[in-house]
């Protein structure tokens, strides 16, 4: 039992070792989100908005502490909420609204009408490969989230930095506006997996029909057959790869 244990402690620090290593950067310039995932109580939705909506506006409408929610409307968490605290540092953790009402209305007006807190997770977003300077803050223009989470194959975190660089590079060079970004999980999680999630950002439905040419940019930025080797790299680094839709939900957000 001793050395099973040891033998996946050794596999979690070469698999997580190698991902902050990757994503290391200016630790004063980062940007982190807290994302709470939630299960209401379907029948009493029209109650819950209009708590969730007052909570935000009274203790998270504005700075790092601002909230932002979505409605998860695809795959096996669909119809679940994610409310959404950021972009923010670990000192503004320090400072989030707790006193003044704000645990006492969060209890009271908030938790009665959740049936279950599934996780809570920090993302932290990487300046450089990021394609999002193009998002001001107003998520109703681009309200439709689609989210790409990859769990990391131990042993092949080393092969995260070349992927994503690939990625962000052939998404840069797209024509039109294409806000990407990639963000990794601060934390553990066991079997969940999650360690790492892609985000676009589309500001319709439509959006999903429009073709920008990836692979044709990839190769033409890559070179002859470079997509064919991407996703062999792909398949070799991550052990799973699922999507969600999240879809911004102006009436229980803090805006």
């Amino acid at each position: 039992m001793i050395k099973k244990c040891n033998s996946l402690l050794l596999m979690a620090a070469i698999v997580f070792g190698t991902m902050l290593t990757v994503h290391a950067q200016d630790e004063s310039s980062y940007e982190m989100w807290e994302d709470i995932m939630l299960t209401p109580d379907n029948t009493k939705l029209k109650v819950l908005a209009e708590n969730m909506r007052k909570h935000n506006q009274t203790y998270h409408n504005a700075g790092p502490h601002k909230s932002t929610v979505y409605n998860i409307t695809t795959g096996p968490n669909a119809g679940k909420i994610i409310w959404e605290m950021g972009a923010l540092t670990y000192p503004d953790l320090d400072t989030r609204p707790s006193v003044g009402g704000h645990d006492e209305d969060w209890r009271d007006n908030i938790d009665p009408y959740i049936k279950r807190t599934n996780t809570v997770e920090y993302w932290k977003g990487d300046a450089k490969l990021n394609n999002t300077d193009m998002l001001d803050g107003d998520n109703s223009k681009y309200p439709i989230l689609f989210v790409r989470y990859y769990e990391v194959e131990p042993g092949q975190g080393y092969n995260i930095g070349t992927f994503f660089e690939k990625i962000s590079a052939a998404i840069k060079a797209l024509d039109g506006v294409n806000p990407w970004g990639v963000y990794y999980n601060e934390f553990l999680q066991g079997d969940l997996g999650r360690h790492i999630a892609g985000f676009s950002f589309s500001p319709n439905w439509a959006d999903f029909d429009r073709d920008v040419n990836f692979v044709e940019t990839f190769e033409k930025l890559h070179g002859n057959n470079s997509w064919q080797r991407h996703v062999n790299l792909r398949n070799a680094t991550f052990s799973n790869r699922w999507d969600e839709i999240w879809v911004y939900n102006k009436e229980m957000s803090g805006d």
